[in-house]
């Protein structure tokens, strides 16, 4: 899909990898990208600065992207501004470094923001998509959502349903104009990924080592012109670390050699 001249909602865009997508659409020509995200003070700062380079095409509103009501509104407010959206970048998420300790409500948490902000996104945009003939459903997973994630549970859980959700939604609707890509990064230097470095939780730093240590640190923007690539090819899986294609095929080949490999690689890095 050609990006220029069309309208695009991003969750999760106060910052990294969110922010990142946010410009790179608005330097290849979107009409207008709205840009929302649960910490509203962050959020104005990025709608400002790159207000100032590209001026009406730019919007933001703080909301909860796992909210139906709050979702209703942000396709109301982006229809409103630039026209029916076209791209829909389900990028927020949460991470966590829980096991089986998890309570209840961090396994809701984790499902309802990773998951289901996408389940609630998707039924209320892909019906007008197929009656249009064309829309894009863009995800963030995780290379966790295809090679698991050493320490938590509820973040492993979670991306796989993600990345399962994606690829349902390519299935089902793909033969009626609606493109569907799939971010599965690894490394990305987030406060997503950071804040695990700092954690007083010793599962949540052991899970942060392990990305740390298993490839390159990429930048938001890297990531970004990734993204903007799969786009324009329709391409449905996204790697900017290819080193996670690799690790995949492993795992597939054969799933309890790549089971004891990654027992090891715990037991290294905690």
């Amino acid at each position: 899909m050609l990006i220029n001249d069309k309208v695009a909602v991003v969750t999760g865009a106060a910052g990294g990898i969110g922010a990142a997508v946010a410009r790179r659409l608005l330097e290849a020509g979107a009409r207008g990208v709205l840009l929302t995200d649960l910490d509203g003070a962050r959020l104005d700062t990025t709608v400002r600065e790159l207000a100032a380079e590209h001026g009406e095409r730019v919007a933001g509103r703080a909301a909860d992207a796992a909210a139906t009501e709050d979702l209703r509104a942000l396709v109301a407010l982006a229809e409103e501004r630039f026209g029916p959206v076209d791209l829909y970048f389900a990028n927020a998420g949460i991470g966590g470094g829980a096991g089986l300790d998890a309570s209840e409500e961090e396994w809701s948490r984790a499902l309802d923001v990773n998951v289901m902000a996408h389940v609630r996104a998707a039924k209320l945009l892909v019906p007008g998509w197929v009656e249009r003939g064309e829309g894009y459903f863009f995800t963030t997973a995780s290379a966790a959502g295809l090679l698991t994630q050493i320490g938590s549970a509820t973040y492993s859980v979670s991306k796989h349903a993600a990345v399962a959700f994606a690829e349902w939604l390519s299935v089902t609707y793909g033969d009626q104009g609606v493109r569907v890509s799939c971010l599965c990064p690894q490394g990305v230097e987030t406060e997503l990924l950071m804040a695990g470095t700092r954690s007083a939780d010793p599962t949540e730093r052991a899970a942060a080592r392990a990305v740390l240590d298993s490839g390159e640190l990429l930048q938001p923007l890297d990531v970004a012109d990734r993204v903007v690539e799969a786009v324009a090819d329709e391409r449905f899986l996204v790697l900017p670390h290819p080193q996670v294609l690799d690790f995949y095929r492993h795992k597939g080949t054969d799933y309890d050699r790549w089971l004891r490999g990654m027992r090891r690689y715990q037991k290294a890095v905690r």
